[in-house]
């Protein structure tokens, strides 16, 4: 097996305190702008299945699903109960540290797809994160990363700190490869807004192996 790209300092932060007390305090505002919220309705309309199962990792006060996929389940994974009890989009949520422990609480193949909505810069343990939602993920179903120029600095990982927005589609490339048994790896930029003031939003994602891959093993703890 090859080493790891990673370097340990990658993933260090400027506040290290552990994470749900950072995130006690609920949040309940939108974290990129109209524009940009729209462009993520419009790849999630695009690439996730009408009337399926998703999970929305790293959840918070609003999801930003175009209301006419009318998802079955809309599962939600996050550190603030009080913001994804407000998020009328969710059917379920479950209040989970996945730095502290990158296991999710689900079944094998359990989902239709999942996303990461601008929140990404925060994972200190992400291939580890991307074996899980794998596991957890149906063949051929899509992990959709998507991500603006915003972050809370003090918490966002040092390589995402270091790197501009292209050099952050090929982390996450990078990511995907690591943690194995996705396809081809997709990246754009679907920002609509015209460029400053407006926030970009790019994209990244890949759909899970084959039918006939074997299931990613869970993760086991630290």
């Amino acid at each position: 097996m090859s080493a790891s790209p990673f370097q340990p300092s990658f993933f260090e932060r400027l506040d290290e305190r552990a994470d749900p007390i950072f995130y006690e305090q609920p949040r309940l505002l939108v974290h990129i702008d109209d524009d940009a919220i729209e462009a993520a309705r419009r790849l999630y309309r695009e690439l996730l299945p009408e009337g399926g199962d998703v999970l929305d990792l790293m959840s918070s006060y609003r999801s930003h699903m175009p209301p006419e996929l009318c998802l079955h389940r809309l599962a939600g994974l996050g550190l603030n109960e009080v913001e994804m009890r407000k998020n009328n989009q969710l059917t379920d949520f479950v209040v989970h540290d996945l730095n502290a422990d990158p296991r999710l609480p689900y079944d094998d193949r359990a989902f239709d797809g999942a996303v990461v909505t601008v929140s990404v810069q925060y994972m200190t343990r992400p291939v580890d994160t991307f074996r899980e939602v794998r596991r957890v993920l149906k063949p051929d179903a899509p992990l959709i990363i998507t991500y603006s120029n915003r972050m809370f600095p003090t918490k966002a990982v040092s390589i995402w700190r270091a790197l501009d927005d292209r050099e952050r589609a090929v982390l996450i490339r990078a990511y995907f490869r690591e943690a194995g048994g996705f396809g081809e790896v997709a990246a754009e930029d679907r920002s609509i807004g015209g460029g400053p003031p407006h926030d970009p939003l790019y994209a990244v994602w890949a759909r899970r192996g084959r039918d006939d891959d074997p299931v990613a093993k869970p993760v086991d703890p630290v």
